[in-house]
């Protein structure tokens, strides 16, 4: 029985390896042909145009959403103080967020209300 030279032998897998490579190409053309059709459909679903697309893959992350608005469509700015610290008259609240630690002093001893800024009305 003679046996193949180890250059058949090369071709052959060679050429096996040529076809398993040709069939996994099709394989994610026909995956990513899915994933692009999925894509498209968003993009149009949600207003997103080729622009928007182009920048976030140049800039390598997902562009983030603006926010101007709250729920009730008013942009929400500046609040003016609405508590001013009696001991030190440059610290201010306006009522919102994280309170100071003076505010919570003043709470413990139920003296809020004279820190309140009067308005000039």
């Amino acid at each position: 029985m003679p046996r193949t030279s180890v250059e058949t032998q090369l071709a052959k897998l060679r050429k096996a390896k040529a076809e398993i490579e040709k069939k996994e190409q099709a394989l994610l053309n026909r995956s990513q042909g899915k994933v692009i059709d999925k894509i498209v459909q968003l993009a149009v679903d949600n207003k997103i145009s080729v622009a928007q697309i182009t920048e976030a893959l140049k800039s390598g992350k997902p562009a983030k959403a603006k926010r101007t608005a709250n729920k009730s469509g008013a942009t929400r700015g500046k609040v003016a103080p609405k508590y001013r610290n009696p001991a030190n008259p440059e610290q201010t609240w306006t009522g919102r967020g994280r309170s100071p630690l003076w505010v919570k002093d003043l709470q413990k001893t139920a003296t809020l209300e004279s820190a309140l800024i009067k308005s000039a009305e």
